[in-house]
C-alpha cells in the first residue's frame, strides 16, 4: 500500500483531526479531510446510538468522496442523568453553543448530586466504510467522574470537567501524548487500526 492511498477522516474538527493524525500517523496512508477534498456535506445525525450516527456519516462521506472513510460519533454518558447527554453531547446546550456553555449546562443539571454519584464515561464509536461497501465498527470508552470546577487547558468539549481518578487529572489536564493513549477515541482507534491496515492492504 503506498503513501498515495488516501483515507478520509469525516470531520473538520481540529481537535479530533490532531488525535487521528497522532494515532494513525505511522500508517502508509495520506489522511485527508472533507475541506481538503472540497466536500461540503451536512449529515443529519438522526441515529439513536453512537454507532448509527458514525455509520450515517461514514457512508455519506464515502459516497461523496469515493475514498475509504472513517467517521466517529462520541459523547458523554452521565449515570445520574440516565446516560445523558449521550448522542446529544454536541447539541446539549443548543446547536451553536460553546464547549463552556455545554459543560456549564451539565454542571447545572448535576447541582446537588453528591460526588460518589457523578460517575460518567466518554464513549466513542468509529465506523470505517470502504468504497466497495465493506463496513467495520469499533468502540472505546473511558471512565471518570464529573467535577464542579473546570481544570486544564488541553482538549475540547467536556474534557475540563471529566476527572479520571486513576490518573488524578481531568481529561483537559492531560498532555496530548497521554490523552492519545487513554481517551475513548484513542481506544476505539487502536481497535480500528489493525482492521484498517488489513483492509487497506487488501484494496
Amino acid at each position: 500500500m503506498s503513501r498515495h492511498a488516501k483515507l478520509l477522516i469525516a470531520t473538520n474538527n481540529a481537535g479530533k483531526l490532531r488525535e487521528y493524525a497522532d494515532l494513525l500517523g505511522d500508517l502508509p496512508v495520506q489522511l485527508t479531510t472533507p475541506r481538503q477534498e472540497g466536500i461540503e456535506l451536512e449529515v443529519e445525525e438522526s441515529g439513536t446510538t453512537f454507532a448509527e450516527n458514525a455509520l450515517l456519516k461514514a457512508r455519506a462521506y464515502c459516497a461523496a468522496s469515493r475514498l475509504p472513510t472513517l467517521a466517529d460519533d462520541s459523547g458523554l454518558e452521565v449515570d445520574a442523568l440516565g446516560g445523558a447527554p449521550g448522542v446529544f453531547s454536541a447539541r446539549y446546550a443548543g446547536n451553536n453553543a460553546t464547549d463552556r456553555q455545554r459543560y456549564e449546562k451539565l454542571l447545572a443539571e448535576l447541582r446537588g448530586v453528591p460526588p460518589a454519584e457523578r460517575t460518567a464515561r466518554f464513549r466513542c464509536v468509529i465506523a470505517l466504510v470502504m468504497p466497495d461497501g465493506t463496513e467495520e465498527i469499533t468502540e472505546g470508552e473511558c471512565e471518570g467522574v464529573i467535577i464542579d470546577t473546570p481544570r486544564g487547558e488541553h482538549g475540547f468539549g467536556y474534557d475540563p470537567v471529566f476527572y479520571m481518578p486513576a490518573l488524578g487529572k481531568t481529561m483537559a489536564e492531560l498532555p496530548p501524548v497521554l490523552k492519545n493513549r487513554v481517551s475513548h477515541r484513542a481506544r476505539a482507534l487502536m481497535r480500528m487500526k489493525p482492521v484498517l491496515q488489513a483492509l487497506l492492504e487488501r484494496s
